[in-house]
């Protein structure tokens, strides 16, 4: 019984075969999905689809490489959107310095509003970091955001910054990348953070695992990272899974 906590089934790449992605899904044990919307035409699909299948479930939010384009009325549709009973989380939110669409400052601020947003909902938050990790935590500790906790998406820093997370009550996720041979950061990571505070995501359709990397990911793949992890931490793919599961459910409040 798997859980990819992060999901884009709602991306196009999905538009002609979703229905066979989720069979495969299925097929590999996966059980539950969280479906990420990070603008209106993703967010509006997220919740297409968490209308069509019982075990997905939707996180809303506003990506920082778009930050630039949100005005205030998508704030307020986000509060409207964030109250559908699907919707367990919010993001991805976050900051990417990697692309240069929009300015440092834009992100920054977006980023603060929808941290207040979640707090006020008490929803927890989908971190999204590229190239962006100090300010990320200076952020994450001005706002308090240890209030409402979340999930540090696709974590690539080091083991001490998942430290720092850790006691933020942040979850820690991996995904594709802890199963590239020479990526020895998330081994490190996967190895050294307790089971307890672990999720297994795809990030689907990028960052496929081995021996798919380069390919479109989807959830099915999911099962790869669980195994990686198992490996790393001498546990059975059963254990992994099964605690990993456990995890995502108290995250987001899934009974």
């Amino acid at each position: 019984m798997l859980f990819d906590t992060h999901c884009h089934v709602n991306d196009e790449q999905f538009a002609e075969d979703l229905e066979a992605t989720m069979e495969r899904a299925s097929a590999a044990g996966v059980q539950y999905m969280v479906v990420v919307g990070f603008d209106r035409p993703t967010i509006e699909k997220a919740l297409e689809i968490v209308e069509r299948y019982d075990h997905v479930y939707a996180s809303v939010g506003w990506h920082p490489v778009d930050a630039i384009d949100m005005q205030e009325e998508d704030l307020v549709w986000l509060e409207e959107v964030a109250g559908h009973p699907k919707v367990v989380a919010l993001g991805e939110m976050g900051l990417d310095y990697h692309w240069d669409k929009s300015p440092k400052e834009v992100q920054k601020k977006v980023f603060r509003k929808q941290i207040q947003l979640a707090k006020r909902l008490n929803l927890p938050i989908i971190i999204h970091n590229r190239e962006a990790t100090e300010d990320i935590i200076t952020i994450l500790r001005e706002e308090k955001a240890e209030q409402v906790g979340g999930i540090m998406h696709c974590f690539s820093g080091s083991p001490e910054i998942a430290q720092e997370c850790l006691a933020m009550n942040f979850y820690i996720s991996l995904g594709g990348p802890v199963t590239f041979k020479n990526a020895k950061k998330p081994k490190e990571v996967a190895i050294q953070v307790p089971m307890d505070r672990l999720l297994v995501e795809t990030d689907c359709p990028y960052l496929a695992p081995h021996p798919y990397r380069g390919k479109r990911n989807e959830p099915a793949y999911v099962k790869l990272v669980a195994e990686q992890i198992a490996e790393l931490k001498g546990l059975s793919i059963q254990e992994v899974a099964q605690q990993t599961t456990a995890n995502a459910k108290k995250v987001f409040g899934i009974d």
